[in-house]
């Protein structure tokens, strides 16, 4: 996964410049300023003397504002970006800081509670633990951590009302040693994460004298899931419901996973907008058959509770919170009887995300969410007038549904390209067709989590209707997923086409609308002109590129030799091939847009490597 490069601040800069001159959304404005602010201040890093003096000298240039000059009052609103966007640089600032690490022998005795699930794979439950005693070498005193815990699926199951004790193999993730592979080391830090233990042997619990309130719900959430696990659904639709209501992906199968992912449908099972917006509207619309017409507003407030409620319950994760924070913004404007607006409940909840934790902005999650709420906003009603005039209500919501689909496809696919490189055409057919059947599945889904909740987990006659009809959309989607010959994998973009392609987007919508004018065709034909000259010469420069790197995968190491065209990569036999192929050889592929590449094996006991005259460690 890549992260925005610097580059990118050149093309927010002008995004900014041009909503300056509208100075129709100042929040969205103001957003913009903020987060070049981060960006700034991300790529840049100043110092702290730096950060604090640039923080008061844009404070103390908001006084001029009082001042009645021409000059001032033509400068205002760039000062007041330049302010945000100084706020912008302290928080990311404040949220770059890394804690004492404590240092660590390679096995050690750690006291430990659950702080969340993580995916599981073949072998090994994984965890966010908080370590709460663990010796620190040098001070010996404790310094509490956060890790990333394996544990063998022999082993029980953590849960919130234990600490645990055990030994445990505990070191810091790896360094990338190449920027086109995955910095695993740096996502877990924008966590707060800095180790990664594992845990091979049994290990001691004692239950804890109190356990917070946090604790409590997330723990009842816990046993929530166990009881979907007892209920009279298949394995399989158990893990569905887990994922689709309570945000559990950690023991669905890999094939359905996949499915998922090649359709483009993986938003479905992730807790995200369109979840929380059903819900919303359920409660809204069952408050609104209870309370009286004149205290309707208690039905929007209550509705608002609940999502809330519901967020918590569920471990708050991030694309909940988003959703649930653009609701409240959106319907706050409602009860203020203000005009509500998209964009400002937009820009408002990543202010309060962004404010509260920065490194939100480099969440491929955090990105794609609001591009799509932009990408609505920006061609939902172009698109919906390249229909006929609806003659029926189930008419109207089918144009309404595919004409949001498209633009949020078409708006998030540049940035989906660029962090995951592979596009499938079946997922346009695939969630026009899903999307609309989307609201059942959610609601009947939501019932069924609530009936085993309440200890109905076993109504046979309910439950085989529940268990047919999600197998049979499950069937569906893996029929699409199938079509591998609509699948394109390794699809190079760097930052210059991203943002080439984002422009372009925006001119769509002025050639949707008025098609015959030659000024938005010629627009629209110099961006995709520019990209395609872009895209072009890129080729040609990794082209021409010759070159031999030593590549790491944990312990093992091996060798790439690139020759124009062409890729050997030389491995030793082991069993982490297909690990290797994924995580190193691909990714090397799309970064130099090489397609054509063959695998050669050296002895296992091989040490150096000589090429062109050099020899290169392989130990």
């Amino acid at each position: 996964m890549q992260m925005i490069e610097p580059q990118l601040i050149c093309y927010i800069c002008i995004i900014c410049e041009k909503f300056l001159r509208m100075q129709k959304q100042p929040l969205l404005i103001l957003l913009l300023c903020f987060i070049l602010g981060i960006l700034f201040q991300e790529y840049l890093v100043m110092s702290p003397m730096a950060v604090y003096s640039f923080v008061v000298i844009s404070a103390a240039s908001l006084f001029s504002l009082l001042i009645r000059n021409r000059f001032f009052q033509l400068i205002k609103y760039y000062l007041l970006g330049f302010f945000f966007f100084a706020i912008g640089v302290f928080v990311h600032f404040q949220n770059s800081q890394q804690p004492k690490l404590p240092s660590l022998r390679e096995k050690e005795t750690i006291v430990f509670q659950l702080n969340k699930k993580l995916n599981s794979n073949e072998k090994n439950r994984r965890y966010v633990v908080e370590v709460i005693a663990v010796p620190d070498l040098r001070s010996k005193e404790n310094i509490p951590v956060k890790t990333v815990l394996s544990i063998p699926k022999s082993q029980e199951l953590l849960d919130f009302n234990h600490y645990y004790k055990a030994k445990a193999y505990i070191h810091q993730p790896e360094e990338i040693k190449n920027n086109f592979q995955f910095d695993y080391k740096k996502y877990l830090a924008r966590q707060s994460i800095y180790f990664q233990a594992y845990l091979p042997n049994d290990l001691l619990k004692a239950e804890k004298q109190s356990v917070t309130f946090g604790d409590k719900i997330r723990q009842k959430r816990l046993d929530i899931l166990g009881e979907i696990n007892h209920s009279s659904l298949s394995p399989k639709i158990q893990e569905f419901l887990k994922g689709i209501i309570l945000a559990d992906r950690t023991e669905m199968d890999a094939e359905t996973v996949k499915d998922f992912n090649q359709t483009g449908l993986v938003h479905l099972l992730a807790i995200s907008g369109s979840h929380m917006v059903i819900i919303f509207w359920i409660t809204l619309l069952v408050f609104n058959q209870i309370i009286p017409v004149q205290f309707r507003k208690f039905s929007i407030i209550l509705s608002v509770l609940l999502i809330w409620f519901f967020a918590i319950f569920i471990d708050y994760g991030s694309s909940v919170m988003r959703s649930c924070l653009m609701i409240t913004c959106y319907y706050i404007m409602v009860l203020l009887q203000r005009k509500s607006d998209l964009l400002h409940s937009l820009a408002l909840s990543a202010f309060l995300i962004l404010m509260f934790d920065s490194q939100q902005l480099f969440d491929v999650g955090f990105q794609l969410s609001y591009v799509a709420v932009l990408g609505i906003w920006w061609l939902t009603i172009p698109i919906k007038k390249l229909f006929r005039k609806p003659k029926y209500k189930a008419e109207k919501f089918f144009y309404e549904i595919t004409a949001m689909t498209f633009a949020a496809q078409i708006a998030t696919l540049p940035l989906a390209i660029y962090y995951f490189h592979q596009f499938s055409f079946i997922s346009i057919i695939a969630n026009l067709l899903i999307i609309p059947l989307s609201e059942i599945i959610i609601v009947s889904s939501l019932l069924i989590v609530i009936l085993i909740a309440l200890g109905f987990g076993n109504i046979p006659f309910l439950y085989l209707i529940f268990d047919g009809f999600v197998a049979y959309i499950l069937e569906i989607i893996h029929w699409f997923s199938d079509s591998e010959s609509l699948m394109t994998r390794n699809i190079p973009l760097n930052i210059l086409e991203l943002s080439i392609l984002l422009l372009a987007i925006y001119f769509l919508k002025f050639i949707i609308q008025d098609i015959l004018n030659p000024k938005n065709i010629l627009r629209f034909g110099f961006c995709l002109l520019a990209f395609f000259g872009v895209k072009i010469s890129f080729n040609i420069y990794n082209f021409n590129k010759n070159e031999m790197l030593v590549h790491s995968f944990y312990k093992e190491k091996f060798v790439s030799i690139k020759n124009r065209g062409q890729v050997v990569f030389w491995l030793k036999g082991n069993k982490n091939q297909e690990k290797i192929k994924d995580f190193v050889i691909k990714p090397y592929l799309t970064s130099r847009r090489v397609q054509d590449y063959k695998v050669e094996y050296i002895p296992d006991n091989t040490e150096a490597f000589v090429y062109d005259g050099k020899a290169y460690q392989l130990r």
